[in-house]
């Protein structure tokens, strides 16, 4: 653990980003697909929900302010419906939207995807309609994007472009941005596109391409000894200070002008879904760099940002307390299985877009045992997401075990099942059952032992309204944790016993 990067992340709160580029509005349109429609050999999709959320430059806005810091959204969004949610959704978040430019040449960037359960559970996308005009600002409209820049370079610590080539971020509107942020001294850090035409971002202090566009950049693929030499040319060509490239599970590179090549080793976590670490990426750089931080300290923070991106499903803002939690008990702990419920809860409807099963089931698990395993084992075999709650110290007090039990730790008892390949998320909760995380989970199906038959499940009114199910499994005989206490104690009563010959 540094000191000096917890230092950094306390001087997180107050820092303030320019943010422009690409505001999108990503919409999801779930429905039952259940029969093929008679005009045509396609399903039907009977409507059950509807769910709008910030994409595009919107992920990295959110993850600036979920690292504590401020940010001014600069774009452009089209004089619709739409982009009134998007404008909405970013205020809600705390993001300031006054460099939001609205305009009547084009409709709001809009993704529509189209999502049909089977059984009322398993999800899979149909079709995407995108609502978009992929074109430079018009000359008024781009006027008033640089106006905005130039009144608040003075009131920013730190430039971001995030360019999805949507036209917004047009070679003039860059090549002014920058500029300016240059004659304030303030530093401007990019994620391109996938694109080759770096020559936009000229002057500007850092890219943050990943593997891929660095490749398109340079037109070739680039082998891994070529790669730092490959960056330190784009270094030179366009003028830039740095470069960071996000190599995944290899971690980063870091090439700057005039100085050694720096490789990041990432820590070694489950790879659940890449999407939003470009995101992740480029907020904790510049909210890093606001805040004092070297380009190394700041891609140290990077790393570990883009590492809790990847370990979650969906663009999941990544809070400065995941950062903080990680720095002093990363290495403690199950890589990205140990999580608050209320962070979960996004991550779970995330992966269920994506036609996954969410089990739940819970327990005390104060003396794990070949039962439990079982039992853990069996309810992921119904799902492709398990989900373990587990009650806390003071809940397990409350349920009248014995004056000695838990006999071990929450912290401990969180640790072993994280360690159990079968365990996908563990939860900890205080009250003395767990219906009410059940009902912030929303699990397709809960699980119990078999010794719940006739006795009401918990929860179980709630899944099933949902249209889900409760499993009871078998349980494994001769296992049970008071079993186990009972013949670990009539152990020690009855004295040491001799060795085996």
């Amino acid at each position: 653990m540094s000191r000096d990067l917890l230092t950094i992340l306390e001087a997180f709160p107050g820092r303030r980003i320019l943010l422009v580029g690409d505001f999108m509005l990503d919409r999801y349109v779930f429905g039952d697909a259940e029969r093929i429609s008679p005009e045509a050999p396609v399903p039907v999709l009977r409507v059950v929900e509807r769910q709008d959320r910030v994409g595009g430059a919107g992920s990295v806005a959110l993850n600036v302010v979920a690292l504590g810091a401020r940010v001014l959204c600069c774009g452009l969004l089209g004089r619709d419906a739409f982009g009134d949610r998007v404008e909405q959704a970013l205020r809600d978040a705390g993001c300031d939207t006054g460099g939001l430019v609205r305009v009547g040449d084009r409709p709001t960037i809009t993704k529509t995807r189209l999502v049909g359960l089977a059984e009322h559970r398993h999800r899979q996308q149909i079709l995407r309609v995108d609502d978009e005009l992929v074109a430079p600002p018009t000359a008024a409209d781009a006027e008033a994007l640089r106006t905005v820049v130039e009144a608040e370079l003075p009131h920013c610590d730190v430039v971001c472009l995030e360019d999805y080539a949507k036209g917004v971020l047009a070679p003039e509107i860059c090549a002014a941005v920058i500029a300016a942020a240059r004659r304030r001294g303030r530093p401007v850090f990019v994620d391109p596109a996938r694109s080759p035409a770096w020559e936009k971002y000229s002057g500007a202090t850092l890219l943050t391409p990943n593997r891929a566009e660095l490749e398109i950049a340079c037109g070739r693929r680039v082998r891994d000894e070529e790669l730092a030499a490959a960056a330190s040319e784009l270094v030179g060509r366009y003028r830039l200070e740095a470069l960071l490239i996000t190599l995944g599970r290899d971690g980063a590179l870091l090439v700057r002008h005039e100085a050694a090549p720096q490789r990041f080793p990432t820590t070694p976590r489950a790879v659940y879904d890449n999407t939003g670490a470009g995101d992740a990426v480029l907020a904790m750089m510049a909210v890093a760099a606001a805040a004092g931080a070297t380009l190394g300290e700041a891609t140290v923070l990077a790393n570990i940002a883009g590492g809790l991106e990847v370990s979650k499903f969906g663009c999941v803002p990544i809070a400065r307390e995941e950062v903080l939690h990680e720095l002093r008990h990363g290495a403690q702990r199950g890589r990205g299985k140990i999580r608050a419920a209320a962070e979960l809860r996004g991550e779970l409807d995330a992966r269920r877009q994506r036609g996954e099963t969410v089990v739940f089931t819970n327990g005390c698990f104060d003396i794990l045992h070949p039962g439990h395993v079982e039992l853990l084992e069996k309810a992921k075999a119904l799902g492709s997401v398990l989900v373990v709650g587990v009650n806390s110290d003071a809940s397990v007090r409350s349920l009248g075990k014995g004056a000695d039990r838990p006999i071990r730790r929450q912290d401990d008892r969180l640790r072993l099942l994280a360690a159990l390949e079968a365990v996908d998320y563990v939860v900890l909760f205080e009250e003395p059952d767990p219906g009410r995380l059940i009902e912030q989970l929303a699990p397709d199906v809960l699980v119990k032992g078999s010794d719940w038959a006739g006795k009401g499940v918990v929860g179980q009114a709630f899944v099933e309204s949902r249209g889900g199910r409760v499993v009871l499994v078998d349980l494994v005989e001769g296992y049970s944790t008071t079993g186990e206490l009972e013949r670990i104690r009539r152990s020690f009563a009855a004295g040491p016993q001799p060795a085996p010959v």
